[in-house]
């Protein structure tokens, strides 16, 4: 998507430890006619995969998430990083944050899938895909069907890409990044 990495390039920063910080438009404050954008892009792919439920992790996820849901017309279903008091029956799954530098709880209402659901996982990074792997985890025990997963930003460089390609999963970035060379972003 081009305009995604015109702002990325932009308005990114790249941090120590391959770290990209888009706080301008992403995950901070967030750009409403971008996030508009990119769930038209999503919509536009995934429309045909008969997607029941868009799922995706709090925070930074939930605008471009919510954005492709409205498009498709189904519900969207984040998964919290904590577990609050009213959850009764939750998923748990631990995983290491890249960014954070540390390992967080994923939980979800178990009620919110099943196995009739055609799952659309959207994110706003792709790094090492841990948080994936935590989220593919949950998915499965609840039995519903990953039809698809949508990244905004893609670090192909990383880890990630390569596991969710190689698990047959069909996978859309939207801003795939090859490298990062002298603080120089290179895209696919």
């Amino acid at each position: 998507m081009k305009l995604l990495e015109e702002m990325i390039l932009n308005q990114g920063v790249i941090l120590e430890g391959n770290v990209l910080k888009v706080d301008n438009f992403l995950n901070h404050q967030i750009d409403p006619g971008l996030m508009e954008k990119i769930g038209n892009e999503f919509y536009e792919y995934f429309k045909d995969k008969s997607v029941t439920k868009v799922l995706t992790v709090e925070s930074s996820g939930i605008a471009p998430a919510l954005m492709t849901a409205a498009k498709l017309q189904v519900p969207l279903v984040f998964i919290k990083k904590s577990k609050p008091s009213t959850m009764n029956d939750p998923l748990f799954c631990e995983v290491y944050s890249y960014t954070k530098q540390t390992t967080v709880t994923l939980c979800m209402e178990r009620r919110f899938l099943n196995q009739e659901d055609r799952i659309l996982f959207i994110d706003d990074f792709l790094a090492n895909g841990q948080a994936f792997m935590g989220v593919e985890k949950m998915i499965k025990e609840t039995k519903a069907q990953i039809v698809g997963v949508g990244m905004v930003i893609d670090k192909a460089f990383q880890k990630g890409h390569a596991y969710i390609v190689d698990q047959g999963y069909d996978l859309l970035s939207l801003a795939k990044i090859s490298s990062f060379e002298d603080g120089v972003i290179e895209f696919d």
